[in-house]
């Protein structure tokens, strides 16, 4: 089994078995037929994914690969804000007539700021300091931007990225203020270990460390049937993954660059309705 099998299951368990419910309170989200999405959440979940000992993607269930990687280089490459500009559908329900989802996501990343050494915008400041001061202990990124959060469709969930490089090794935190466990928590661990790697080559570094903090993992109440059903599948050995090694500027990175060998999963028979 793949640790990131023994990681999701144990996350799962515990906000199903020792979680909180939200029955009583009133909640923002609702299904396509009205009514209120409640969940069963955690605080505070850490969880360890060490790159160097393998790719951390589940096999309980498929976690699509491609489009994972195309919406991470959307939002970090591209800093696009546009959904015309993404190659699945995920964001279509937050867009609006143009495609735009307002200043979220990309867009933060995007803004220029300056510094002493120049104007950057987030990703490229982390970009120079990665080759040009690694033992900085300030190289982070930040999209919740307050003064913006009105002209966001939705308010950013993985909101933070904190890089520290220990010798020759870029490990990194990801801050989330809240994670659809059943839906988007293996995404959004393969898109940020992805990131990392990215980093990493174009820096002359090893990816070491992701470090996924949730600040509210929840499993929303019609998926706990789907999940309990995912959770009694085989495990398999986790996949590798190899990245095109001739890289080394992260803005020519394309998603054809990144091969996933020997990925083995289970089928899933029911879906997981997303809650709007």
């Amino acid at each position: 089994m793949s640790k990131a099998d023994e990681i999701f299951i144990k996350t799962c368990r515990d906000i199903i078995d020792n979680g909180v419910w939200d029955t009583d309170l009133p909640v923002r989200p609702k299904w396509l037929d009205g009514t209120p999405a409640h969940t069963v959440k955690k605080f505070c979940v850490v969880n360890r994914y060490d790159l160097r000992e393998e790719f951390p993607i589940i096999t309980l269930r498929r976690t699509a690969f491609k489009s994972a990687i195309d919406e991470i280089l959307w939002i970090w490459q591209k800093k696009s804000n546009n959904i015309k500009d993404l190659n699945s559908h995920i964001w279509d329900s937050w867009a609006d007539e143009t495609g735009s989802i307002g200043k979220a996501y990309g867009y933060q990343l995007g803004v220029k700021h300056k510094y002493k050494e120049g104007e950057f915008d987030q990703v490229d400041r982390v970009l120079f300091d990665l080759k040009n001061n690694p033992s900085s202990r300030r190289i982070m990124t930040n999209i919740y931007t307050f003064a913006d959060l009105n002209e966001m469709n939705l308010y950013p969930c993985a909101y933070s990225m904190t890089f520290n490089v220990s010798g020759n090794v870029l490990n990194g935190i990801l801050n989330q203020r809240s994670n659809d466990v059943a839906v988007a928590n293996n995404w959004n661990v393969v898109q940020y270990a992805i990131l990392l790697m990215m980093l990493a080559q174009v820096s002359g570094l090893v990816a070491g460390e992701l470090v996924h903090v949730i600040a509210d993992a929840h499993i929303y109440d019609r998926h706990i049937p789907v999940v309990e059903e995912m959770l009694k599948n085989p495990q398999y050995p986790a996949p590798k993954v190899i990245i095109n090694p001739e890289v080394k500027d992260f803005y020519k990175f394309t998603v054809d660059d990144f091969t996933i060998v020997d990925y083995e999963y289970n089928k899933l028979d029911s879906k997981f309705e997303v809650a709007i």
